[in-house]
């Protein structure tokens, strides 16, 4: 088995979001379980997120950390489908009144989550026809990640954030794409796939760690916010001629270069 081209899995923008919340025993970071018949990421734990439909924002440009893409997508647009997923697979809506307060279980505007998935509510509309505001900028832009090469048919270019959950709202899974949730200490979370008892990808695992030096959701908000732009992370896989992956790299690691 070979190598699909990139012209034969075009790179797709997705965005991903970590909600947190103080608790007990310390910060915590909510995660969806996708569903075993998921074409990609099948059984593993997420954060809710997706790729960026047309809908999200407009396309312009091309290339992205030297790799070439369909088109590269306004900033805002990554916002927006981030706060979309979130909706969608979590059931938490990140918008805020004209007071400037967080959405609460009870709103009006989060009785149309299933029309959101489906595509037949937009949620810009929906926020502006319950005075709303999409609450972007609560987001903070903490990690970039683009598939590997040849490890998978599908390829994604996600931007991953970060923000506080709405204490006002309760999450849980859709029951769809996901079908289990979790409010989870990122520690435990590790320690957890490391034991096998849950599947994590990558960069669910680099996101994890990222959050393990803080104790508070102010302290992993701060340290967010002072990433600025993130560095992009572009792992390579060498695959055998049967289609088994045999090596990854990071881009860290000694003999990155030689991977094609």
């Amino acid at each position: 088995m070979r190598l699909m081209t990139e012209a034969e899995v075009p790179i797709k923008p997705a965005a991903t979001v970590m909600l947190l919340r103080d608790a007990e025993r310390g910060l915590e970071v909510f995660v969806l379980r996708r569903t075993n018949a998921a074409v990609f990421a099948r059984g593993m734990y997420v954060f809710p997120g997706g790729k960026v439909d047309a809908a999200d924002g407009d396309v312009a440009g091309v290339a992205a950390a030297g790799v070439a893409v369909a088109g590269v997508i306004a900033d805002e647009a990554y916002l927006v489908a981030a706060i979309r997923e979130c909706y969608e697979e979590a059931g938490v809506l990140l918008a805020v009144d004209a007071d400037g307060e967080m959405v609460r279980d009870g709103h009006p505007a989060l009785a149309h989550r299933s029309g959101v998935y489906d595509g037949s509510v937009d949620i810009r509309a929906l926020a502006a026809e319950h005075g709303l505001r999409l609450a972007i900028d609560a987001l903070a832009w903490m990690g970039h990640w683009i598939t590997p090469k040849g490890e998978t048919s599908r390829r994604f270019d996600t931007r991953f954030f970060m923000t506080a959950s709405p204490p006002g709202q309760t999450s849980y899974h859709d029951d769809n794409e996901t079908v289990a949730s979790m409010w989870v200490r990122p520690a435990d979370m590790i320690e957890r796939h490391r034991d096998r008892e849950v599947q994590l990808m990558p960069p669910t695992i680099a996101n994890l760690r990222f959050l393990l030096p803080h104790a508070t959701v102010a302290a992993a908000m701060n340290a967010a916010w002072a990433v600025g732009t993130p560095t992009c992370v572009l792992p390579k896989v060498r695959v055998d001629p049967n289609g088994r992956v045999t090596a990854f790299a990071m881009p860290d690691d000694p003999g990155y270069a030689t991977f094609d």
